[in-house]
């Protein structure tokens, strides 16, 4: 295949499709969905070892060894699109930690928390259309004393790949 822009609309979906299928074979998506979600978990997972929920749990993507729930977000900063909204948390009560990451518009680690529920809890807002909250995942979180950053964990993670 020549350059991108000489590619046809039916061959630049192929190629989606293909990469989408060897992300799932390399175990990074669980899906055919958009893949931050997916590569957000991935590392997560990877990094500390975590175990992931089934894709069908309500409320919390991975536990740790001690039970411990997280609810893991990622957010794919583009040129097009700066917004650091993480998508919708429908269950307030089904997770103890928010694990969050902001990849930068080649899916690089730009930075990482773990977020404490109660954190979250002060900082999101209820959306009533959604019947869910939103969180904005903006530098002012990790000025949290309870927010711990995990970039370089994240980045280490991604480092293995």
């Amino acid at each position: 295949m020549g350059e991108l822009k000489d590619v046809s609309l039916r061959q630049l979906l192929g190629l989606h499709a293909s990469i989408m299928e060897e992300l799932r074979r390399r175990g990074v998506a669980r899906s055919a969905n958009n893949p931050t979600g997916s590569l957000a978990e991935f590392l997560f997972c990877r990094a500390f070892s975590w175990e992931e929920a089934p894709n069908s749990e309500k409320g919390f993507d991975a536990t740790d060894g001690q039970g411990k729930r997280y609810q893991i977000k990622g957010r794919r900063l583009h040129r097009h699109n700066k917004s650091r909204q993480l998508s919708a948390i429908r269950d307030v009560d089904g997770f103890d930690t928010l694990a969050a990451v902001l990849f930068d518009d080649q899916y690089r680690v730009v930075r990482a928390a773990l977020i404490p529920r109660e954190v979250v809890g002060e900082r999101w807002r209820f959306v009533r259309h959604t019947n869910s909250h939103k969180f904005m995942l903006t530098d002012e979180v990790w000025m949290d004393a309870l927010v711990r950053d995990v970039t370089e964990d994240l980045r280490a993670a991604e480092s293995q790949t």
